[in-house]
């Protein structure tokens, strides 16, 4: 019996907002909303962005105690304006860097007709000392240059950056605030935050998660695809001699991609499972998915979480991407408009007529378990996982160029689930979250995937849909994005339009494709996540909805299982809300354990069939059997 992989909490925070109980989705379909889910979406935003505070049962301006209380509509009413404008893809702002005057250095030569001379202090000499200076003592500390001849100096400069926009945070929300961050790069920050919403969002302790299986049956599979490439990370080791600085101790180790496996075993959930971190480019999210379903179905673990991290929107992650015409520039944006003006809040146009992908941050975290768990528990079920397929594209021309790769995860990923739910689910009530990166290359090689997948299944009108539109694509957590989403248009029956378009490019390819320029009601069985990635990392996974995944376990378990299941269920749902409901206040809950539950050594006991590690209620079993028993004699 295979183990279903099915999905029983999710979180995270990117461009639209906190990702857990479908918040950050909502504000992609915020005109589709009745008032009532509407006022919700809007009053996390408001807390979050610091627009206001809860106080005894009501809510007042952020910052203002003797303010008047509003209630939630009156606040809904009053900053929904500034929310909008303040979220999703829009232009970035000068607590990120300024885009108008981003620095740099020019060697510039400087040349004199007569000797230079200037003093400096001794310790500031280069060395060596170049030939055509000549030094005299002025006192213990400084000497005075002479020189004959040209000089080569560094000069400090600034410039406008051609790329101004990204999918950044909710403006006012600030990781760092959330948790003693410790000079964390961003990436780990979103990635403490993430895995905590993610873990509070399952509605059951995690020590009673824990004390029903062993310490080891649990996995933490999660990376970044560039690693933390801020001043706290990997950006500041490397550019320090640069900056006439020494790096720290810190910066090179929580640099690394798989510091976010790490950081969530360490500080969040204090796990001695396995962990693992995969990188594939912009699949990298994939990836690491592709890791827990497997071992889920394999029966290696129970309990994964399941996530990607990463804050890439700095100059020089951008400026590389932008040196290979990759970023929408808002020069070329805004000839696409026949404009002057680059509109910003478009800038990410998948399958319209487009100039290049615009950058994003995220963190998105997916708590996965077996299904015989998830009914012993009552845990609530958002989805299920059933398969994800990995595939390289052979040989290249180029390393960044797509290829075959992508053509057999698609084709694997629909086959697949036809097998599961069939047919007629997977051509009349499945959907795609296209790679959707924006450039011109992608909606031509994507849509020519897409259409020739659904020729050979027999699929017409395939609903595509691409979250990049809304937040960007912030490399290795990408498909955390569609995912969060797709869980979202299963809870609500929408699935999110490419808002940012008007019309599909010519010379995409969709004879049977519904691109959706409009929202779309619509109740869904299947949802297909597809990722492309430099260098040949394709991968494309399968995503059931709550009421498959339910119709599935009735047949597996039967009613009477199912009728326990659901009253342990409705207990969870209520301690799971009282978490969103804290959360939507302002009370995120921040999961982070410094220095505490740390394992000594005389707390490790080892016998020859089990051993017991710390406080785990569990032991890890030591009995193997011989896999190799037929060739030993």
């Amino acid at each position: 019996m295979n183990h279903l992989p099915v999905i029983v909490g999710f979180g995270g925070y990117n461009a639209a907002g906190r990702s857990s109980f479908h918040h950050a989705y909502r504000r992609t379909v915020l005109g589709s909303l009745d008032n009532q889910q509407r006022v919700r979406t809007l009053l996390g935003l408001a807390t979050m962005m610091k627009l206001v505070e809860h106080r005894d049962g009501a809510y007042f301006e952020y910052g203002h105690a003797d303010g008047e209380p509003m209630s939630a509509q009156q606040v809904a009413d009053r900053y929904s304006t500034t929310i909008e404008q303040n979220t999703l893809i829009r232009r970035i702002h000068k607590a990120y860097f300024d885009v108008d005057a981003v620095p740099g250095v020019n060697d510039v030569e400087l040349s004199s007709e007569d000797a230079s001379v200037f003093t400096i202090n001794r310790r500031d000499l280069p060395s060596p000392i170049p030939s055509n200076w000549v030094m005299e003592t002025v006192d213990d500390k400084t000497v005075r240059v002479s020189i004959s001849g040209g000089l080569s100096v560094k000069m400090e400069s600034f410039r406008t950056f051609d790329v101004q926009s990204a999918g950044i945070l909710p403006t006012g929300f600030i990781p760092s605030e959330q948790y003693n961050s410790r000079f964390h790069p961003k990436g780990l920050q979103l990635t403490v935050l993430a895995a905590s919403d993610a873990i509070n969002s399952v509605g059951i302790p995690w020590d009673d998660i824990m004390a029903k299986v062993d310490p080891d049956q649990v996995a933490v599979f999660a990376a970044s695809g560039l690693g933390q490439t801020d001043d706290y990370g990997i950006g500041g080791y490397m550019q320090s001699r640069l900056r006439s600085s020494r790096p720290t101790s810190k910066q090179m180790a929580l640099g690394l991609n798989s510091m976010v496996a790490d950081f969530v075993n360490a500080y969040v959930c204090g796990s001695v499972g396995t962990t693992g971190a995969a990188s594939g480019a912009c699949a990298t999210f994939l990836y690491n998915l592709r890791l827990a379903v497997d071992d889920i179905k394999a029966g290696r673990h129970r309990v994964v979480i399941c996530g990607s991290s990463e804050a890439p929107v700095t100059p020089e992650v951008m400026e590389g991407f932008a040196a290979m015409s990759a970023l929408g520039t808002d020069d070329r944006l805004a000839k696409l408009d026949n404009s002057d003006v680059c509109d910003h809040r478009r800038a990410s146009r998948p399958f319209a007529e487009n100039a290049g992908f615009t950058m994003g941050e995220s963190g998105q975290f997916f708590i996965l378990m077996d299904d015989k768990l998830a009914l012993e528990l009552g845990a609530d079920i958002y989805g299920a996982v059933p398969d994800v397929f990995v595939n390289a594209d052979g040989y290249k021309k180029s390393i960044s160029s797509p290829g075959a790769g992508n053509y057999v995860t698609m084709a694997k990923a629909v086959a697949s689930a036809q097998s599961i739910v069939g047919e007629e689910s997977v051509r009349e009530r499945s959907y795609i979250q296209a790679h959707g990166s924006s450039t011109p290359q992608n909606r031509i090689t994507e849509s020519m995937i897409f259409d020739k997948v659904a020729a050979g299944f027999g699929i017409e009108n395939w609903p595509v849909t691409a979250v990049k539109a809304y937040v960007g694509h912030p490399l290795g957590p990408a498909s955390g994005d569609q995912l969060a989403s797709t869980l979202g248009s299963f809870a609500h029956n929408i699935i999110p339009s490419i808002h940012t378009i008007d019309k599909v490019a010519d010379d995409v390819i969709d004879q049977r494709l519904e691109i959706l320029v409009e929202d779309k009601q619509a109740s869904m069985d299947v949802a297909f996540l597809n990722s492309k990635g430099f260098g040949g990392n394709n991968a494309t996974a399968s995503v059931l909805s709550p009421d498959v995944v339910e119709s599935m376990m009735l047949s597996r378990y039967g009613a009477e299982k199912m009728a326990e299941y659901e009253a342990k269920r409705a207990e969870v749902r209520v301690v799971a809300a009282n978490y969103d409901k804290a959360a939507t206040d302002g009370d995120l809950n921040v999961i982070y354990n410094f220095g505490t539950g740390i394992i000594e050594d005389h707390e490790i006991e080892i016998q020859q069939e089990s051993m017991k590690v710390g406080d785990f209620v569990n032991s890890i079993n030591l009995s193997f059997e011989n896999p190799y028993a037929d060739m030993v004699g």
